[in-house]
């Protein structure tokens, strides 16, 4: 409803087109005639004409000018620099494949290296996080990619027939099998210890237990090295050969195995991150209840699949089930939890032309409703997918994290070539002690924890945002909210509850409180917008008045004639703003002296020609949670303005009951624009608005947050941000959460790069094996794994 309180500065903006917009409500001018009849009508009758119908007409001209803009803006704030967020190439198909061997840069460079060359390959997209790689190609032959991809050593699923079958482990090994290595290494170690046995017998087992688990890893770290890559498996085969070479059996079966148990481990927990999000899918159940046309009997139901179900149909569903479609309710009413959408842990009741969403649950009563989507576009299937797009763009920490890990590995293995050959040279010991040291350095050398300590934390950030019912378009925006040091809102639907209701109404003059109503609701009726219905409703009064000639003037209200046997000659009825009151040659000082009081309101004239008959006070009351919801931004830090077309006094008022820093009323979009331009110079400023009236407004700051996007594709599809309820109390929710999940990516990036400084200086100075070097790197990966993944169980305060 942003776009009903924009206003040219200089004018009285209050009208049935504007929610109400100068001062408040019937005044208390001593100097008026006791010819002002007022009546309260507030207690009764201030249950809100919400009808989103005007607002969407109102949006929708609106919409299809900014969306486009606001959209190309969208697209270059904070473009990413990798190929993860880069614009698709004009005119390419998309070809999705599923490499279960693809977890780390190192993959990605091979892989991209196989397919670069590739005729008629365009553009390479990589998502290790879900082992996705998405080609947009022109004509490319399916064959030949997989030929490419089997030639690197990995193997190619396409997303179509990934779907059918079940998701692989490529580091699973039957744990019978791992037990048994491990205990045959553990004997070799102890039989080397203990002097147990003949000589041979140690090396025995270890030739053993590196056969049962270890071939695997040989031969993609021999693929790895043919290709001239420097990938975990080829470090960990350079390792485990050199140990067997120099006669280190013992060790080199204890690294293979930790090695081979970390990674099973790794993948293990790395899954749980990687189903955060799909497993929302599960939310909305496979079957749908529909009413079979096909059937004589007028009331049969049948059950079929919920991808089948097309829109229009009819859809049953009882207390205690979660609806499989998104829909509007035609019968019944019922309580529904909306969690998986909105993340509000508190049912809402929903009733007959209510919306409903896929995967909320009925807790009570049962329900028909219309589809109106497809089980593919339901809004919990857009916000799984923008979820899973957001997870393959990578964040400017991960992509700082890549580049230092492709210097590190390459200046590590130097130096253990260093260390191999000049060892014994300068005279520090002999050949086979540096070529032991050498060997500890190649396993320190993989920078796994480090580059995985990114993704796993912000993936597993994104997909407890998406629980909550906060969709973020990326790990880029993830980080921005971070650093908000300012947040810019829209008033009306943001701050307040968007559905204004009469507070009075007052018959000016000698017009009687009956002639005033009825007048004021013929013409009234004759309008969608949310203040015309507020009146209607509020007033109650039947119209006897015939009207032709209507005339909606955007900005300022309804212009009719009564119907009469001349009607050109008939006097002018009108209902509108202050602007309109002029425009129908109302003098100001009559406006003034029957103004409004109230800040926090606003006031529609009714006339006659150049005559004032009535004023109805109208007011869109704060959302409860406003006040909570600016001071728990300002304990975080964040400085808060309201930004708004509305007059600055009703603006004023707002801010002040909301307990807001900075108030800019009478603005029109470009004013607002300028005014994000003016936060900007002071640091980092988010733009919260509907996501639709606001679009050039969030796409100019540097996060666009749409408030209520549950229903709105626009929204869905150009805010950074977009939460999916419309309650002011996600703002901080966002913030801590965002800062939680920052704290832990930094936690991790220490710790790997912490254990890794103090093992590269205990290898160098000789106190450190082999196997505690694995146990080091495959240790921290998995610390760093699962410290990232306890943003899943993330819990706001309340």
């Amino acid at each position: 409803m942003a776009d009903l309180e924009r206003q040219t500065p200089s004018d009285d903006p209050s009208s049935c087109c504007s929610v109400g917009h100068t001062k408040a409500p019937c005044g208390n001018d001593p100097s008026r005639t006791s010819s002002a009849h007022c009546a309260s009508t507030e207690p009764a009758s201030s249950k809100s004409a919400s009808t989103q119908s005007a607002s969407t007409q109102s949006a929708s001209t609106q919409s299809a000018s900014t969306q486009s803009a606001s959209t190309q803006s969208a697209s270059t704030k904070n473009a990413p620099t990798d190929s993860t967020s880069a614009a698709t190439p004009e005119g390419t198909q998309r070809l999705d494949v599923i490499v279960d061997e693809m977890c780390c840069p190192t993959e990605e460079r091979v892989l991209r290296k196989a397919l670069n060359s590739l005729p008629g390959v365009e553009q390479l997209t990589f998502d290790t996080m879900q082992h996705r790689l998405t080609i947009h190609h022109r004509n490319v032959d399916r064959r030949a990619v997989a030929s490419r991809i089997q030639e690197a050593g990995m193997t190619a699923r396409f997303l179509d027939q990934a779907k059918q079958e079940p998701p692989r482990d490529s580091a699973s090994l039957p744990w019978a099998r791992l037990a048994v290595a491990g205990a045959l290494a553990l004997g070799a170690e102890v039989t080397g210890w203990l002097g147990l046995g003949v000589p041979w017998l140690a090396a025995l087992l270890a030739i053993i237990a590196i056969a049962m688990v270890g071939l695997p890893t040989w031969k993609k770290g021999l693929l790895a090295l043919r290709q001239g890559t420097l990938n975990i498996n080829a470090l960990m085969s350079v390792a485990v050969t050199g140990a067997m070479l120099i006669g280190h059996w013992s060790e080199a079966a204890m690294v293979i195995v930790l090695f081979t148990l970390a990674e099973h481990l790794e993948a293990r927990s790395l899954e749980r991150a990687r189903r955060a999000i799909s497993g929302l899918l599960d939310l909305a159940p496979p079957m749908a209840r529909v009413r079979d046309e096909s059937a004589a009997e007028a009331n049969r139901w049948r059950e079929i699949k919920a991808e089948e179900v097309r829109p229009g149909t009819l859809v049953r569903v009882f207390a205690g089930e979660r609806l499989a479609l998104d829909g509007e309710i035609v019968r019944g009413e019922a309580s529904l939890d909306e969690a998986p959408i909105t993340g509000e842990s508190l049912p809402r009741e929903r009733g007959p032309g209510d919306t409903v969403y896929a995967g909320s649950i009925n807790l009570s009563g049962d329900l028909d409703y219309r589809v109106t989507r497809d089980a593919s576009d339901t809004t919990l299937a857009r916000i799984i997918h923008a979820v899973e797009d957001a997870q393959s763009r990578r964040a400017p920490t991960q992509r700082t994290i890549d580049r230092f890990a492709a210097v590190y590995t390459p200046v590590v293995f130097v130096l253990a070539l260093v260390v191999a050959v000049g060892w014994p040279l300068l005279g520090l010991g002999p050949w086979l002690d540096g070529v032991y040291r050498a060997l500890v350095l190649l396993v320190i050398a993989c920078p796994c924890a480090l580059v995985i300590s990114t993704p796993v934390t912000v993936v597993s950030g994104l997909g407890a945002a998406a629980r909550q019912g906060i969709l973020i378009k990326g790990g880029a925006f993830l980080e921005q909210a971070t650093r908000l040091t300012h947040l810019a809102m829209d008033k009306t639907g943001t701050l307040t509850e968007g559905k204004p209701h009469l507070v009075s109404a007052c018959a000016i003059g000698n017009t009687s409180d009956k002639d005033c109503h009825r007048l004021a609701v013929a013409l009234a009726e004759r309008s969608n917008h949310p203040v015309s219905r507020a009146l209607v409703v509020g007033l109650g009064a039947q119209p006897d008045v015939s009207l032709e000639q209507v005339e909606e003037r955007s900005g300022r209200g309804l212009v009719a004639r009564e119907a009469t046997s001349d009607t050109d000659m008939a006097a002018r009825l009108w209902l509108g703003n202050g602007r309109l009151a002029r425009d129908m040659g109302v003098d100001d000082t009559v406006l003034l002296s029957h103004g409004p009081t109230d800040d926090a309101a606003g006031v529609v004239w009714l006339g006659r020609d150049a005559n004032v008959l009535g004023s109805f006070k109208v007011r869109d009351a704060l959302r409860p949670s406003s006040k909570a919801a600016i001071k728990r931004l300002h304990r975080q830090g964040v400085k808060v303005s309201v930004l708004s077309g509305d007059t600055q006094s009703r603006v004023d008022a707002i801010a002040l009951e909301a307990g807001i820093d900075e108030a800019f009323g009478e603005l029109l979009p470009e004013d607002k624009l300028e005014h994000l331009d003016a936060l900007a110079k002071r640091g980092t400023t988010g733009m919260v608005g509907d996501g639709i009236n606001d679009a050039p407004a969030l796409a100019r700051a540097d996060v666009g947050i749409a408030m209520g996007a549950a229903g709105s594709d626009v929204a869905i599809e150009t805010a950074d941000i977009a939460l999916m309820n419309d309650d002011p109390a996600s703002l901080p929710r966002l913030i801590d959460l965002a800062r939680t999940t920052r704290r832990l990516l930094v936690q991790n990036i220490a710790l790997a790069l912490g254990i890794k400084a103090v093992f590269l200086a205990l290898a160098l100075t000789g106190n450190a094996t082999l196997w505690m070097a694995v146990f080091a790197d495959l240790g921290s990966s998995l610390l760093v794994v699962g410290n990232g993944l306890r943003i899943l169980t993330y819990r706001t305060e309340s």
